[in-house]
């Protein structure tokens, strides 16, 4: 047995590997037919592969395939019940990461595109990019509690110069009853979902593309879940029997009202801020409504307003604690998009690429090694309530020195190198460099031909 400096072993991983095998378990029953089924295991362990890009071809080769036609046709034409598989994929994600202290994250992701024929695809604000740019959006549902954090649920944004194009939409596969919706929309539908669910959550946190929405905080009020939801300096808020601006109300607090809170650890240390909020009208027995502002200590004219929906009597510290933790869905997003470049070129493939990044969270989160527990422990009780004047203290397992815990992405790396890897046959290799090029002479000369000018025989390949 293998086994590096923290004590990690080969033995592990393949138990981690093993425990991947769980998905596949779930998700077996909504699928029709068994081969299908089968590649659509073969292609989650292709998005866990270090492969650079992961396109229809390069998954199928990495899974072993002598062709891509068979991940293709389970990508595009295989039948398969998407919503089943999201809801067992939410199911798994709550067995292992579910607690009484979860939250459900709300934010949105886009992917920039040259074309016009994937679904969604539209000029839009691009947070890739920071502009307006070609691009499809998706609206996702992350999961997180102190065991891990993972993505539950997902929607794709779909344009008015979508939904009021018949004709475009049957092409690119999107039945003709969807309506358009709104981000908050799908936002406030995917949160429905989730707590209709049983998914076990006491805070709900979004940005102010959500958080503005007064549709959605009461869908949240009426299920008593508590929320943190970020709104711009704009929004009209109830204080007493007047509306004011939130960024008026926040103005008008003296210096002795603000307090300095971290509101959890970063990758540079604890992230520290001024914080003070102003209590809001609240119609609802036994709970409180407040505005939240946020204040950069090295620039002071930076701020970020929030409204909250709590208990009576709900400490400071802990709001802001809550309100510190959106960050785990930008974590899952980054992760997810590493495993897999374009999970929204289709509503099915919407479905089932973020399957595999649960799955190897709750491989590295549930079944944590010793260490990772060590780790995650002192984390925990090293006094993250935030006060500025509390040292920060950076854990340390004994004997082995200064270590992190064990990340999705190093996990994800472990179980291909050591348990699902295979060295292709010296045929297999040469025989999918032949397809690729007899394939992208086909593509070129036609795309010659579109444009009037015939290749000649002494160009062609």
């Amino acid at each position: 047995m293998v086994v590096d400096a923290a004590g990690v072993g080969d033995e592990d991983v393949r138990r981690w590997a093993v425990g991947l095998e769980e998905i596949r378990t779930r998700i077996s029953p909504h699928f029709a037919r068994r081969d299908a089924h089968q590649r659509a295991t073969q292609y989650l362990r292709a998005l866990v592969s270090p492969v650079e890009r992961k396109n229809g071809w390069q998954l199928a080769e990495i899974a072993g395939d002598r062709t891509p036609y068979g991940m293709q046709h389970l990508l595009g034409r295989a039948v398969w019940d998407v919503d089943l598989v999201r809801d067992a994929l939410r199911g798994y994600v709550v067995a292992h990461l579910g607690a009484a202290e979860g939250m459900l994250i709300l934010d949105e992701t886009s992917f920039p595109k040259k074309g016009t024929k994937s679904a969604g695809v539209h000029r839009q604000y691009c947070g890739s990019l920071g502009k307006r740019e070609n691009c499809q959006v998706g609206v996702l549902l992350a999961y997180a509690s102190p065991a891990g954090c993972a993505c539950i649920d997902r929607a794709l944004y779909l344009p008015k110069a979508w939904t009021d194009d018949l004709e475009r939409r049957r092409e690119a596969g999107i039945p003709a009853a969807v309506p358009f919706a709104t981000k908050p929309e799908i936002g406030r539908q995917l949160l429905e979902r989730a707590l209709d669910g049983g998914t076990p959550a006491t805070w709900v946190l979004a940005d102010e593309i959500y958080g503005g929405d007064y549709r959605l905080r009461s869908c949240v009020e009426e299920r008593r879940c508590r929320y943190v939801l970020g709104v711009a300096a704009n929004q009209y808020v109830w204080v007493g029997w007047e509306q004011q601006r939130v960024d008026v109300v926040i103005r008008n607090l003296e210096a002795s009202d603000w307090i300095r809170l971290s509101c959890g650890d970063g990758t540079k240390g604890p992230r520290v801020y001024d914080w003070a909020r102003v209590g809001l009208t609240s119609p609802v027995a036994g709970w409180e409504r407040w505005a939240l502002c946020r204040r950069s200590v090295a620039e002071p004219q930076d701020l970020a307003y929030f409204l909250v929906f709590v208990p009576r009597g709900t400490p400071l510290a802990e709001i802001v604690r809550a309100a510190g933790s959106r960050w785990h869905i930008e974590e899952a997003i980054a992760e997810a998009k590493g495993e897999a470049t374009r999970p929204l070129r289709s509503p099915e493939l919407a479905g089932l690429v973020p399957a595999s990044h649960p799955g190897l969270a709750g491989a590295c989160l549930s079944r944590r090694h010793p260490v990772n527990d060590r780790l995650h422990r002192e984390k925990r009780g090293g006094g993250l309530s935030g006060r500025s004047d509390q040292p920060h203290r950076v854990p340390a397992a004994a004997g082995i020195g200064v270590l992190i815990r064990l990340s999705v992405a190093e996990i994800r790396k472990l179980i291909w190198q050591v348990v699902w890897a295979v060295q292709p046959l010296v045929a297999a290799v040469f025989g999918w460099s032949v397809w690729r090029r007899q394939h992208q002479a086909v593509a070129r000369t036609c795309h010659y031909q579109r444009r009037g000018r015939l290749l000649t025989p002494e160009v062609q390949l």
